[in-house]
């Protein structure tokens, strides 16, 4: 395993045992009534820059801008999980399908990706959120039900080569079930491709979950990566650097991390690129 790679899984260890001290913080918060540390108003401290108090100073009303990036790293977890629980099963779902039956269902299968492909993701993402409200579950439902086409396109290629493949050929021979035979049999076989969209839509589903709630559709009264970016741009031109600073760093690094792990995963678990090398 090349150096990279073991840094990206150190950061990437590091970003989730983050957002497991913030789900852990968050949810006691919420067991005992009680307003969170990242989210305590002090005065008294606003505006302060790092230091040995606040590792990485303070915001406009002097929470600390380190504890929120903790909870941004829970958000972000979160959405990258739940969406991508709602679009790869529903791509996988199609793909095979469409890959697998070919004729009407594959033309249905391709329709309805092309339909919704042309949507504009960010509308429909809004029209979610005012159907059921502004928070987590707009974004989860928005995100997920606009993104499973390129994993829908990808799988039913896939499944369009195997379909014609000896394995599945005996396998229709000794009779057993189309559902069978491309859940027991062929989707093993593309399995790879799954865990490749999952690393290459988390940080997709979180770059949409920042830009969104960076223009107020998405988490409320959490410190979403988005929403501290909001809060910090105007204090920017003030000399208050630090919130926007550590914050864009946060999402830069995250989103760096697993497009790398992208990279090495394609081209150690694509059977084509294996052969290659």
């Amino acid at each position: 395993m090349r150096l990279s790679v073991k840094l990206c899984l150190a950061a990437l260890a590091l970003y989730f045992a983050a957002a497991v001290y913030g789900e852990v913080q968050y949810r006691v918060a919420v067991a005992r009534d009680v307003t969170p540390a990242y989210n305590a108003v002090n005065l008294e401290a606003r505006y302060q820059p790092p230091s040995a108090v606040y590792w990485l100073g303070t915001d406009n009303l002097g929470r600390s801008v380190g504890l929120r990036l903790v909870q941004g790293a829970r958000i972000a977890f979160h959405v990258g999980i739940m969406t991508s629980l709602i679009a790869i099963p529903l791509g996988v779902v199609l793909g095979l399908l469409g890959g697998y039956f070919g004729g009407k269902v594959d033309a249905a299968v391709v329709w309805l990706c092309a339909t919704v492909a042309s949507m504009p993701g960010l509308l429909f993402i809004l029209a979610i959120s005012l159907v059921v409200g502004q928070g987590l579950l707009g974004i989860y439902l928005g995100i997920g039900l606009t993104t499973w086409v390129g994993v829908c396109r990808t799988i039913r290629a896939e499944t369009m080569k195997h379909r014609q493949r000896a394995y599945v050929q005996a396998a229709k021979v000794l009779g057993y079930s189309d559902l069978r035979i491309m859940f027991r049999h062929i989707l093993p076989n593309v399995a790879h491709i799954i865990l490749i969209q999952f690393s290459i839509r988390f940080p997709s589903a979180v770059s949409t979950e920042v830009f969104i709630s960076f223009l107020g559709i998405g988490v409320q009264g959490e410190p979403s990566w988005g929403v501290m970016i909001n809060n910090a741009r105007l204090r920017l031109w003030q000399g208050i650097w630090w919130e926007m600073t550590f914050t864009t760093l946060a999402i830069f690094v995250l989103v760096l991390v697993f497009n790398h792990l992208a990279d090495y995963l394609r081209d150690r678990l694509d059977p084509a690129l294996r052969s290659a090398h």
